[in-house]
């Protein structure tokens, strides 16, 4: 397949390798005349451009950009229609092109808009009229570019959008008498070969033979075109090709309807809603003719994977009706052999009731015979991939290895594991997600008893908290018909406590379209799936219990238990992805849990007796996290969600130390964050504890007590900060004496808290005291030492004695070069806290000289922001406990 790669306005042609083929664009217009639009040719000779056909080219690049999209497909320019090979390929194949495309832009030539206004402007009738005179619909070629695509968007001839085929889909519909869900995307195959051809009736081709080689992809049809043949002759060709397929596709011709074999045990769900894409994808993967076909059908445990084959084997027997369908539950080792037994007896095998039969290769035998005809096999539930690929004895063979194999037959597995699925069926994996929210609406709708009117907000805020699952939504459906409650009163309920929550979703209920000796409830569906990664993939389940014990939303990666080696960690990721129950993000990689799997967890880990250890677990890795929080704010800002969800968690007492550690970094981080009223609160919480377990004078509590004083300060109140800071230093001169380092430290603030006041004297000298204090303790060049040089030089600058000042942070300066480095936050505070001094000297080319380099230097130039650099300083000085 050739692409055009639309980057920029210079078109490029690029050959694109089946199966590496990126997402595209397609485009479907009508042709003017052909010396008028842009070929292959022009392309590679880098003319064309004046031609009238080159505008619809742009503009399709120009919309498909706006849609993400890189590359596009133009039927005009991207076949070299003088070769006569790729020109037949290209026929051949133009059905599955328009199919795969991402977007499909219908260019209407014939409709115009002077001025493009937005959709609600127009004037109905007038744009209507004309769409329903467009060329567009008359042409034998338009008529696969319409139902092939999933998305169709139409647009006119100055590119204004009117709608796409959903939308539009009455007015489609009264103009080409298409049944409405062959235009939904439903298999063209439920429609009588008559039908279809009816659909092109009326339709019109330039070459004549194009009326039949315009409907190869309507059927399903491949052969060879032959120009010059004549209408009549391409035709006879088409419908022989066709009665040749159907023939095929039934089987042998020796099976009856009567003989067929229907083992399905549950009735048509009523109630199953969309999915038509989906289940678009599973037809054309299945009866491929050539092989055994194996699809499987992977999603969340309540996505409605069940339902999905469900209503595809009835679909099937509704077109194959001399296809044998046999469903077997995949649950266990015992239900399996049960429904082999079954088959085997409904398929009138002799031999199977032989206690020494194996029989599940009886059964793989007659499938793979040619009188078998055609069939169906559905395995629901293949969750546990040991059962299938691991070998049970020496006398027996693998599950998987019982598959039978036959051109006539096609086996679908259903399945939680994305891993299992691949394993199981290959690169023909169906991804179910949840639904969205019309189809969501819709399915509520069907199962709600009373129909009077509701709140279509309260439906929108339910569907949101269900997470858009079928089996939640029914779940509540089924609650709200059986206690005669309102919506409104059912999404309260999900606004309770977490336990009461737990309880409502674990509520059971009768579901015709599920196993009778499997539990129905949403929350108890996911307990076998947790119990699965506990045994096969230890590190996925221990990720899977920290991710219960933090918020549910963006988990950075780095906070995870760490595995033995890199591989094992990216399989137990792989693991919780393929469950569904996590979602990554592609730009930082940071990991979402879903809400309900969220909190399914969690009881689970309750229930197992584990919820207290993991949240203790996940208290010291947090701590350890946020340790180092003086350098990247991005580090520690990241963790302050998930530490905040777990410190709100009743399950760790207040007086547990790695508690009591994690509770003042988070306080610290708030600090730092500038959310000094919320670390105050945090900070009183810590005070408490401590007072009541060590008492008031306990070092850790004077230390907490000078930090309390700084939210104090920063908030503007000074005589409470004083009072606090006093008391904090008068208790640390008591226990360490004046000279020990924790007490220098708590007079610096003290000394900070005085500047603030205005008492510059008592400030300067507390601070000169602190400061020498320091150096006889730690050494002139250690951290705190010269952060203390730094205050002591602000206090300066204020009594204008800016030489001293000066000293001072020149000194400071090079003592951060040398123990931190040039790109430090607190070395690049002090060299702004000097550019000031100069400032205020008015020396400005000093200044701006130095400011300068502080651009250059500074990687990251936030980090010259008041929190993280001129504060920064101040920062130093609360007080952290060892």
């Amino acid at each position: 397949m050739r692409l055009l790669d639309c980057d920029n306005d210079q078109f490029r042609l690029i050959k694109a390798p089946a199966g590496v083929i990126p997402r595209y664009a397609i485009l479907s217009h009508t042709w003017d005349l052909d010396s008028q639009e842009v070929t292959f040719r022009d392309l590679i000779d880098g003319t064309g451009m004046e031609k009238t056909g080159y505008e619809k080219i742009r503009f399709c690049a120009a919309q498909a950009r706006r849609d993400g999209l890189r590359y596009i497909w133009v039927d005009t320019c991207c076949i070299d229609k003088a070769n006569n090979t790729e020109l037949a390929e290209a026929i051949n194949s133009m059905y599955r092109w328009y199919q795969n495309a991402a977007r499909c832009y219908v260019y209407l030539s014939d409709i115009l808009d002077s001025e493009p206004k937005s959709e609600s402007q127009q004037s109905q009738p007038i744009w209507e009229s004309a769409l329903r005179r467009s060329k567009w619909f008359t042409r034998g070629w338009t008529l696969q570019e319409l139902l092939a695509p999933a998305s169709v968007e139409f647009f006119t001839k100055n590119g204004m959008r009117l709608g796409d085929k959903r939308t539009l889909e009455r007015q489609i519909h009264e103009i080409t008498n298409i049944g409405v869900q062959a235009l939904r995307g439903n298999d063209l195959s439920m429609y009588s070969v008559e039908e279809r051809f009816k659909w092109a009736e009326t339709r019109q081709t330039t070459l004549e033979e194009d009326w039949a080689y315009c409907l190869l992809g309507i059927f399903g049809i491949f052969m060879p075109l032959i120009y010059g043949e004549g209408k009549t002759n391409a035709v006879r060709r088409l419908k022989k090709e066709i009665a040749d397929a159907t023939s095929h596709n039934d089987g042998p011709s020796s099976q009856t309807v009567e003989s067929c074999t229907w083992i399905v045990p549950f009735e048509r769900n009523p109630s199953f809603t969309s999915r038509e894409s989906d289940l678009k994808r599973l037809r054309q993967m299945l009866f491929p003719g050539q092989h055994t076909a194996k699809v499987a059908i992977s999603g969340l445990g309540g996505v409605g994977k069940t339902q999905l084959a469900l209503e595809l084997v009835y679909r099937i027997k509704g077109d194959h009706k001399n296809c044998s369908v046999i469903w077997i539950p995949a649950t266990s080792k015992e239900s399996l052999g049960q429904a082999y037994r079954n088959a085997a007896a409904k398929l009138g095998i002799s031999g199977y009731e032989d206690a020494k039969a194996d029989v599940k290769r009886l059964v793989q035998n007659h499938l793979s015979s040619e009188s078998a005809g055609q069939w169906l096999l559905v395995f629901d539930n293949a969750d546990e991939i040991g059962m299938w690929v691991d070998q049970p004895s020496r006398e027996s063979s693998r599950l998987i290895d019982y598959m039978p194999k036959s051109i006539h037959g096609s086996i679908v597995f259903t399945t939680r594991d994305k891993k299992a699925a691949v394993r199981l069926a290959g690169r023909n994996v169906v991804e179910l997600s949840a639904m969205n929210e019309e189809d969501g609406k819709e399915l509520l709708e069907k199962c709600l008893v009373d129909q009077e009117p509701v709140s279509q907000q309260d439906v929108a805020a339910l569907l949101v908290q269900l997470m858009f699952l079928p089996l939640a939504i029914v779940q509540a459906a089924v609650y709200i018909n059986t206690n005669g409650i309102c919506l409104g009163d059912y999404l309260s309920l999900l606004e309770e406590q977490e336990e009461d929550v737990i309880d409502l979703l674990s509520e059971d209920f009768e579901d015709d379209g599920r196993y009778h000796d499997v539990k129905n409830p949403i929350a108890t569906t996911w307990l076998i799936s947790f119990e699965q990664i506990r045994h096969r993939d230890p590190l996925a389940a221990d990720y899977l219990s920290f991710m219960a014990c933090v918020d549910a939303k963006d988990i950075p990666q780095s906070l995870l238990p760490p595995g033995q080696s890199r591989k094992q960690e990216m399989e137990a990721m792989g693991t919780l992805q393929g469950y569904s129950f996590i979602a990554k993000r592609s730009v930082d990689s940071a990991v979402t849990v879903h809400r309900l799997v969220h909190l399914a967890m969690r009881n689970w880990l309750r229930k197992e007796g584990l919820l207290s250890h993991w949240a203790s677990k996940t208290i010291a890795i947090l701590a350890k996290h946020m340790g180092s929080i003086d350098y990247d704010k991005r580090t520690w800002r990241s963790c302050m969600p998930h530490a905040h969800y777990v410190l709100g968690s009743p399950l760790i007492s207040e007086d547990d130390k790695g508690k009591l550690d994690l509770l003042r970094k988070y306080a610290k981080c708030l600090y730092y964050d500038g959310r000094y009223q919320e670390a105050e609160s945090i900070l009183e919480r810590v005070m408490e504890n401590l007072k009541m377990n060590l008492g008031g004078n306990h070092p850790e509590a004077l230390r907490n007590m000078s930090n309390l004083a700084s939210t104090y300060r920063r908030q503007g109140r000074w005589k409470e900060a004083e009072k606090l800071d006093l008391q904090a230093v008068e208790g640390l001169k008591k226990k360490f004496g004046v000279d020990h380092p924790d007490t220098l430290i708590s007079m610096g603030n003290l000394a900070l808290t005085y500047r603030k006041q205005c008492l510059l004297g008592k400030a300067a000298e507390l601070q000169e005291q602190v400061t020498e204090g320091l150096k006889t303790k730690l050494g002139a060049d250690h951290q705190d030492t010269l952060i203390s040089m730094i205050n002591l030089a602000s206090t300066y600058k204020i009594q204008g004695r800016y030489k001293e000042a000066e000293r001072l942070e020149l000194r400071a300066i090079d003592g951060f070069k040398a123990e931190l480095g040039i790109d430090h936050p607190d070395t690049l505070s002090g060299m702004n806290n000097l550019a000031i001094t100069y400032r205020r000297q008015n020396r400005w080319e000093e200044a701006e000289e130095l400011q300068l380099q502080l651009v250059e230097i500074s990687n990251d130039i936030r980090r010259m922001s008041s929190k993280n650099s001129s504060y920064a300083i101040n920062f130093k000085n609360m007080a952290e406990s060892k």
